[in-house]
């Protein structure tokens, strides 16, 4: 899990027109916005499924397909800005001579359509009729199967057109994760930082979700849910070097090596986005329990430093040891302090991931504590213009951070943020 993980900008998507005359171009001005203006295709491969996020295929090749279960349900989600009538429709691949019957939700209200395919058509229109959208906003738009125990079609695109269409936001991207967010937390100039102290409270936290709580410029530290069994913590140092992808690409100099781990901790090697160390303790940590992780630097001399991680065992009661690492060509202290949250999975970037920061400290090379008060926000490539639905701010004296979910919420990117201190510095593992 890089804290800066990077996926492809969207490209604006423009229209070009090629007028003929300067009388056409005065005479469009005077006419009224058409239909076709406010059409959006959105296609299928941005769409979730629901209950069962895996309950049938989505893939940028071919939509949505396998869809034969039909308590399973196609949804789409768009930011509108304003209120307004639109109609919609469905496009899809039947084979020859079938049917599927479908319906249609938005705000609550519902159309039924039986879709044929003729014997000279590739695609099939399913189309819905009139709808209206009640308020500005996020609404959900859903598709669902009233064939029992058949397939449904193979999903192409999603039309909407007219008044409540224009200027509305749909995610066109196959990338469907949850937009990736950060704090990033200034540290006081002149300051060698030996220890990193941060604490996260899960509130909403479905699977292939990532809450790091200490991250520095060789590493992260956090926690995991993998799947609804397995939950995870997690602390990893990258080596040194510029290898991205493969770990066997390293020499030997430049690999962080284990020095200790803690009981029950697995320990091995990390790839596709930096390479390193990595360990992981397999714990079922508990929604809205807050946890506690500190990471230390203790250099040994200008080549290389010993990086830690501790994580405070809730039911023992103790700071237990994740695992230590020798980091090369290094010799420095903790830099560059930050926390974030990932979707790493994308099928279940429709649900809403939030969590608290809080009581953020650091430990100087001299021994004394300092307080951390002051965050600022920042997100990944998927935040600017595909996905808006990230946002940070103070709840309970704590930073928190929400992605996902398509809900209201927005935080500019570098907007900065204080909270309240609390003036009590932690006790820490001294060892």
């Amino acid at each position: 899990m890089n804290p800066i993980r990077r996926n492809g900008l969207l490209s604006s998507q423009k229209r070009h027109w090629r007028l003929g005359t300067v009388f056409l171009v005065l005479g469009m001005l005077f006419q009224p916005i058409t239909s076709e203006a406010n059409e959006i295709r959105v296609p299928a491969f941005t769409a979730y499924i629901s209950p069962d996020s895996e309950g049938a295929s989505v893939t940028e090749q071919q939509g949505v397909t396998q869809w034969t279960d039909a308590k399973q349900s196609v949804n789409w989600y768009g930011k509108f800005e304003k209120a307004g009538a639109c109609s919609a429709k469905v496009e899809l691949v039947l084979p020859k001579d079938t049917t599927s019957k479908l319906r249609l939700t938005i705000n609550n209200r519902s159309q039924e359509v039986l879709v044929k395919r003729m014997e000279d058509q590739e695609v099939c229109v399913a189309d819905f009729g009139a709808f209206s959208i009640a308020s500005k906003g996020y609404h959900r738009i859903q598709l669902e199967s009233l064939n029992k125990g058949t397939d449904a079609g193979n999903v192409k695109a999603l039309v909407i057109e007219g008044e409540a269409a224009m200027d509305a936001h749909f995610n066109l991207k196959e990338r469907r994760n949850a937009a990736s967010v950060h704090l990033a937390y200034p540290v006081p100039t002149g300051i060698d930082v030996a220890a990193f102290y941060s604490e996260v409270t899960a509130i909403e936290d479905p699977t292939t979700t990532f809450y790091m709580a200490c991250g520095w410029h060789r590493g992260y530290f956090g926690m995991q849910v993998n799947s609804t069994e397995e939950r995870r913590i997690i602390f990893s140092v990258w080596d040194s070097g510029d290898e991205a992808v493969e770990r066997k690409n390293v020499v030997d100099e430049n690999r962080v090596k284990l020095i200790s781990k803690g009981n029950g901790v697995y320990s091995g090697d990390f790839g596709n986005e930096g390479t390193g160390g990595h360990s992981h303790l397999k714990y079922l940590w508990k929604t809205g329990e807050k946890q506690r992780f500190v990471v230390t630097a203790e250099p040994k001399d200008k080549t290389f430093t010993v990086f830690s991680g501790f994580w405070f065992h809730p039911e023992q009661k103790d700071w237990m040891l994740i695992s230590s690492w020798k980091a090369p060509k290094e010799g420095g202290w903790l830099k560059g302090l930050h926390g974030f949250s990932e979707n790493f999975g994308g099928s279940n970037g429709d649900r809403l991931r939030k969590a608290l920061y809080g009581n953020q400290w650091i430990k100087s090379s001299k021994g004394k504590w300092i307080e951390l008060t002051q965050a600022s926000f920042s997100h990944d490539p998927t935040g600017q213009s595909d996905r808006f639905d990230r946002y940070m701010g103070i709840e309970g004296g704590q930073f928190f951070l929400s992605h996902g979910g398509f809900v209201d919420g927005f935080s500019k990117f570098g907007d900065e943020f204080t909270r309240e201190p609390i003036r009590n510095p932690p006790s820490i593992p001294n060892r």
